[in-house]
Formats: structure tokens, C-alpha cells, sequence
């Protein structure tokens, strides 16, 4: 009896473990993309998630909307919103571009629309919607989903994955590995920045993560005043030194600690650089389809409309009237005083406060604020046809877990929906030749 239970015990032990075809650590939207796409091409796929549900990320951005991508179906055109990045994702974008994004959810019963800058949103405005399509994709293509699966490390052997251990201790053995754990961005979601400490122990060079896209702090009293008020068509300049050293046309957001929005967004990298060598001004033209000329005129139309009304209700029908009280004091005039009183000399300041209200920056807001960030994996050590890493041939890097510079206004999702894409479609494709 000793000697059958010892030959049983070792014929246990000698067990082969399951091995997946695919093993996805993240549920987020590359890594639902990924998932998705292994599992539709007839992968076994696991899917590792360190929260208890999936796609938690993906329910905020846009502000809970989602915004999936952006409508420039030319892929240069697209590209070259990436600065010098692009040239790395010509072929992932041959294989799925924005074009295949809309189709894809609107295939799948969410049909979209183009805001402005090309923006593309779901018309139901709900990012659940788009994280409903993603579930019944990875459901579709029998994809084994484990929640409360925070990894600790992934196993290298032989110049390849073998496996990665969780931090209960379990190990899960794969033929190819797909990461898309994201960056540092909304840490409260679950982008901790794993996925970087896990590749620069197996030998990546990894380019040091920072905010990318971040809402500014702003010292005047008078913008936190302003709170919630938006404004959609504003020209911003950035000052330093009193050389003006960037302008945008776009929306703005005040907030309780400064402005936002997705222009103030686009140009955070830029007053980031400048903060260590001084003061950073930002300057509002609240008008910036009028010069001086036709401004002028259209305060005279204006004022003679409401000649014996007072200031603060001639000039509510230029700008939010939250603003106001701040415009006026800015420009020496008493809100309450008649039209038919003000002076040329109050008009002529009036007109140079419209076009250049400045404010002093303060900081960016913690990296817990950031829309995106930058860093991640050395695009150098990425073959991007494949999305596989250079240094492991079963190993796949996807969205934020790349050093990609990527604007605001859906340029950060499809990032994740190409390199999803193409890593699923490539992963899976290795597993059936090992």
C-alpha cells in the first residue's frame, strides 16, 4: 500500500500544468482588445485582472462618455498628431486604424458621433456602453476571465515567457503573454505602474513615466471663482519671460483648483517644461475670431442696444455671465454703470482684457489627476508589426505601457484598440506553432 501511494504521489507531482495559448494581464481596453481578438481567432485566453471587475479605466475617460477615437481616417494625418512617435505605428495602423474602431462598435450595436476636433463619442454619451461591447466580445470568443488576480512577476527561461506568478502565489503558464497593465495615470483604477517594474527586471529599457496630460493649478483667486463654467472656443497662449511660447484655439474648463479642458490638456507637457525656469503665464483671447477693429464695432452695436442698461448686462451677452464681475474689475469699469457712461478711454481697456486675460500658473495637478502618462517600454525594443518584444518572441506590449506621446481627444484609446488588436491577432497565431 506504501509503495502504490508513494508511485501516486510522484505521478501527481509529475502532472503537466494547464498551459493557455494566451495569458492577457490587464483588463483594461488593450487588454480587452487583445483578449478579444486571441479568443476570436480560436486562442484558449485567460485574462489577468488585479481589480474585481474589468475595464474600471475605461468607465472614466471622457468623463464617463468615452471617447474612442478620433474621426481622421487618414492614417499620416493621424499619426502625425503623435510628434516623432508615429513613425513607429504606420503598420499596427495598416492593420487597425479609427476607421476600424467606429465600425467595430458600431457593429456591435453602439453607434457614434463626431463632437468637435474629431472627437468620437458613443450617442448613448455612457462609457458603459462601450465597455459592454468589449465584455460580449471577450464572452464571444470563450475568454477565461480571473478578477482579484493582482501578478507579481513574470517567469523568463530560455529567452522566452514561461509563465507569471500572482501574488497569492498561483502560477499561470502561457505560450505567448500579452501586457497591457497601462501607465501611471488614475493610479485609483489600478495603473500603478506594474508593468514597468516587471519589464525592466527582464531587461527593457524603460523611459522614466511622468504625467502626460494634466489638468494646471492656477494661482488668481478669481479663475477658481469661475468653477464649472466652460468656454468652447477661447485662444490660450503660454507666456514665459513675456515671450509667448505656444498657442491653441480650443475649449477651457475652470475648475476649483485652475483650469481644464482638453486644450489646457494638449499643452500641460509644454508649461510643465517651463515651470523650473520661472513664472508661466497663461493668457485668455476670449474672443479670438475678432481683431481689435471688428471687437470695437461690436461693442459699439452693443452698448447703443442697451444705451441705458448697465455694464454688467451689455457685457453678459459676450461672455458667461459668471465671468462678468471679473472682466469688469479687470478693466476699471463699475458693472453697474450705465452704458451711456463709459468711457472711450474704459472701451479701449475693455477691448485689451477681452483678448489677453492673464493668469499665473501654479503647478500641474498630482500625477493621481492625469489623463494619461507618458513613459513606459523604449519603442526602439517594440517590432510593431507585430506588437512583440524584441528581446522575448512570445511576449506582446500594448497602450500605455509604451513610451507613445499622445495628445487628448481619443488618440490615447485607439492607441490601445490598435496595438490590442494586433498583438491578439499575432499572439494567437504563435500559440498554434509551439
Amino acid at each position: 500500500m506504501f509503495i502504490m501511494k508513494e508511485i501516486s504521489e510522484k505521478k501527481i507531482s509529475e502532472k503537466k500544468p494547464n498551459i493557455w495559448d494566451v495569458a492577457v494581464i490587464g483588463g483594461g481596453p488593450a487588454g480587452m482588445m487583445s483578449a478579444g481578438r486571441a479568443g476570436e481567432l480560436g486562442a484558449k485566453v485567460i485574462l489577468l485582472e488585479k481589480n474585481p471587475e474589468l475595464g474600471r479605466k475605461l468607465l472614466v475617460t471622457g468623463g464617463g462618455r468615452c471617447n474612442v477615437t478620433n474621426a481622421e481616417f487618414d492614417n499620416r494625418k493621424f499619426l502625425e498628431k503623435f510628434r516623432g512617435d508615429g513613425k513607429f505605428l504606420f503598420s499596427a495602423f495598416s492593420e487597425w486604424n479609427s476607421k476600424n474602431t467606429i465600425e467595430f462598435f458600431e457593429s456591435h450595436s453602439v453607434p457614434t458621433k463626431v463632437e468637435n476636433e474629431g472627437r468620437v463619442f458613443p450617442v448613448s454619451n455612457s462609457s458603459e456602453s462601450v465597455l459592454g461591447v468589449l465584455l460580449s466580445y471577450i464572452k464571444k470568443g470563450g475568454v477565461t476571465v480571473k478578477t482579484n488576480s493582482a501578478v507579481k512577476e513574470l517567469v523568463g527561461e530560455a529567452g522566452i515567457i514561461k509563465s507569471v506568478i500572482l501574488e497569492n502565489g498561483e502560477e499561470i503558464f502561457a505560450k505567448s503573454f500579452i501586457i497591457a497593465t497601462g501607465g501611471k495615470s488614475y493610479p485609483k483604477t489600478g495603473s500603478t505602474g506594474d508593468g514597468f517594474v516587471w519589464l525592466s527586471k527582464l531587461g527593457h529599457k524603460m523611459i522614466k513615466p511622468d504625467s502626460a496630460l494634466v489638468p494646471v493649478n492656477i494661482k488668481d483667486e478669481w479663475v477658481r471663482n469661475l468653477q464649472g463654467v466652460a468656454m468652447p472656443e477661447i485662444k490660450i497662449s503660454i507666456f514665459q519671460d513675456d515671450k509667448k511660447i505656444e498657442s491653441k484655439k480650443g475649449k477651457i474648463l475652470f475648475t476649483h483648483f485652475g483650469i481644464s479642458g482638453p486644450t489646457i490638456l494638449n499643452m500641460s507637457r509644454k508649461i510643465n517644461e517651463l515651470i523650473p525656469y520661472g513664472d508661466v503665464i497663461i493668457s485668455l483671447d476670449l474672443m479670438p475670431n475678432f481683431d481689435f477693429s471688428t471687437i470695437k464695432t461690436e461693442l459699439e452695436r452693443i452698448f447703443k442696444e442697451n444705451i441705458n442698461k448697465k455694464f454688467k448686462n451689455a457685457l453678459s451677452s459676450i461672455v458667461p455671465s459668471a465671468l462678468v464681475s471679473t472682466i469688469a474689475e479687470k478693466s476699471g469699469i463699475d458693472e453697474d454703470k450705465p452704458n451711456h457712461s463709459i468711457t472711450r478711454e474704459e472701451k479701449i481697456r475693455l477691448m485689451h482684457v477681452l483678448k489677453d486675460i492673464r493668469m499665473e500658473v501654479h503647478s500641474l495637478m498630482s500625477p493621481e489627476n492625469a489623463i494619461v502618462s507618458s513613459g513606459g517600454v523604449d519603442l526602439n525594443e517594440v517590432d510593431f508589426k507585430t506588437m512583440t518584444s524584441k528581446l522575448y518572441p512570445n511576449l506582446y506590449l500594448t497602450g500605455d505601457i509604451l513610451n507613445i506621446n499622445r495628445p487628448s481627444g481619443g488618440y490615447s484609446l485607439q492607441i490601445c484598440w490598435t496595438t490590442g488588436f494586433v498583438a491578439g491577432s499575432n499572439a494567437s497565431s504563435i500559440s498554434k506553432n509551439i
